[in-house]
């Protein structure tokens, strides 16, 4: 079995503009984004930031797939992986859990989330 690292980026929150509802699109929502990104390094032992992935950047393709309003969180989720394996074409798997904090429900006291798992095919 060949070794492999996980790279995380977890409770990572947002205002956003996510929903399918007008309120939501107006008044925005808090999101918490959960991530975990795999790889099978290319080196022995990293040395330098071009070997492995990069979690700034990471946060970045977050960030940007955050603050385009779309409907669905299972949207945001896809879309994040998919912007990952685009600057990184050496991901084998991409898990993304993307929360909604205060979902427009009557009366429901919890957290809305959606989880996307992909593996890639390298």
């Amino acid at each position: 079995m060949a070794s492999q690292f996980t790279i995380s980026l977890h409770n990572v929150r947002f205002r956003a503009y996510h929903g399918l509802y007008p309120e939501e699109r107006q008044k925005g929502n808090d999101f918490v984004v959960n991530m975990d990104v795999i790889y099978i390094p290319t080196s022995r032992l990293i040395t330098d930031i071009s070997e492995t992935i990069d979690y700034a950047r990471l946060y970045s393709i977050m960030n940007t797939v955050m603050e385009k309003p779309v409907d669905l969180l299972e949207t945001v989720a896809q879309s994040i992986c998919h912007e990952i394996k685009q600057a990184y074409p050496q991901v084998q798997k991409v898990s993304v859990e993307v929360q909604k904090l205060n979902p427009p429900i009557d009366n429901f006291t919890g957290v809305s989330a959606v989880r996307y798992d992909t593996d890639f095919d390298i």
